[in-house]
């Protein structure tokens, strides 16, 4: 791993690690003259800086653990008030959906005088937002700059200034009117992009037998930077005399190419679940249809099969990491007795294995895919212990939908993580 002053090119001597590692960030964040001040992606506060407190009038205190819009009175004189704070809430949508920073054109937002309750002050300010990324690239935290720049925008008023002066805070003014319209535009944009694609993922995913499970839970979250569409997926199936199927796969890639394969893999793999007698034998089959479909080779899928009347669990995998069958006295079994390559994998066809296990009433069974648990410089192992892990202390005896929530915050991937995930819950 990298120092810090080998990142940013510091000789790496003793002296400079030795000062770089006393360095107190959180005083550096404090003097900052700038205000500044730090979000959950929930928009709710948790740090301010001194130059803030300062600006805002407000005690640290008193705005530490407030929602941001709670802290921020609107001046009731002020007709545009509640449009500028939609402005704002719309930047902070923006900051946690593309989490890239946006640069806010100046805003005009009166403030309380201190001293005179009910009064307030005209300020315009001049905004920030930026968002911090945890190691998967979700938002944790967004650092709002403001700028108070009241005295630049007065100034602007003044027709006494050269002709030199004015026409300088014109390209300014005009300027700022352009990066507004841009941003404008690009929320329109991104906006409009990001709702075709959930209908297009949407559409793909859609399973009416799965609506008539409750105690099944699913959830689909693709890789951050991507264009809400992914290669992996989930499905259930209705069999006769009380079975049903369920299963998720992997695509290698993202976006639309990798949804594209997804969705053709996905409608076979539902098709041979409801004609074939098991999970081996309908894998077999969509092994022998991936081989004619660009970008199928290497994807990775886990079927079983339950049925409810002799309590049983079928399964077999091609190539993907082990279900999870969770005790109600808390002990945890990995299904990895029929694992066999990726579609794909074999030049020759060759029979894939299966395998049964007895459940009892209250069991939980979990099919996931690598996204949820695979981080970087760690052995994938090591993911599937600390799954299991969470399972045990974290999630026994929690109904499918609390378990499932459970493991995207144990994880910190709610928002995404660097790669698809897809995940079923099955109380059994």
């Amino acid at each position: 791993m990298h120092s810090y002053s080998e990142e940013v090119g510091v000789p790496a001597t003793d002296a400079v690690r030795a000062a770089i590692g006393e360095v107190d960030y959180a005083a550096l964040f404090a003097a900052a003259p700038g205000p500044c001040l730090v979000l959950l992606p929930n928009l709710v506060i948790i740090d301010v800086n001194r130059a803030y407190c300062q600006g805002s009038g407000c005690a640290r205190k008193d705005l530490v653990g407030q929602p941001f819009f709670d802290s921020l009175p609107a001046n009731p004189a002020d007709p545009e008030a509640d449009q500028v704070r939609t402005l704002v809430a719309a930047s902070l949508e923006g900051v946690l959906s593309t989490r890239k920073r946006d640069t806010m054109p100046l805003l005009k937002y009166d403030i309380s005088a201190g001293s005179q309750p009910g009064v307030f002050e005209e300020h315009w300010w001049s905004v920030i937002n930026t968002p911090v990324l945890g190691p998967e690239g979700q938002v944790r935290w967004i650092l709002v700059r403001t700028e108070d720049v009241t005295a630049f925008a007065h100034h602007g008023r003044d027709r006494t200034e050269t002709g030199c002066t004015q026409q300088m805070e014109a390209e300014l003014y005009e300027r700022a009117g352009e990066v507004q319209r841009l941003n404008e535009e690009l929320r329109h944009a991104n906006a409009r992009d990001r709702r075709v694609a959930i209908k297009l993922q949407e559409a793909m995913l859609h399973s009416p037998d799965l609506a008539r499970h409750s105690d099944i839970a699913v959830r689909y979250l693709p890789a951050v930077h991507s264009l809400n569409v992914c290669g992996d997926w989930y499905d259930a199936v209705d069999l006769p005399e009380g079975r049903f199927s369920v299963a998720v796969g992997d695509v290698v890639g993202h976006g639309l190419e990798a949804a594209t394969v997804m969705g053709r893999l996905r409608s076979a793999l539902s098709a041979a679940s409801r004609a074939v007698a098991g999970p081996a034998q309908a894998l077999e089959l969509l092994g022998l249809y991936a081989r004619s479909v660009e970008g199928a080779l290497a994807t990775s899928v886990v079927s079983a099969l339950i049925d409810t009347r002799s309590q049983l669990i079928i399964y077999s995998s091609a190539g993907h990491l082990p279900p999870v069958l969770l005790h109600p006295d808390g002990r945890c079994m990995l299904l990895d007795r029929a694992t066999d390559p990726p579609l794909g994998a074999r030049p020759q066809h060759v029979p894939r294995p299966q395998a049964g296990i007895e459940y009892c009433r209250g069991c939980t069974l979990l099919l996931y895919t690598d996204g949820l648990i695979e981080r970087r410089d760690e052995d994938i192992d090591t993911g599937i212990h600390r799954l299991t892990d969470a399972l045990v202390e974290r999630c026994v005896g929690l109904d499918p939908e609390h378990v499932a929530d459970t493991l995207l915050t144990h994880f910190d991937v709610r928002q995404g993580a660097s790669d698809d995930i897809a995940l079923v819950v099955v109380r059994l």
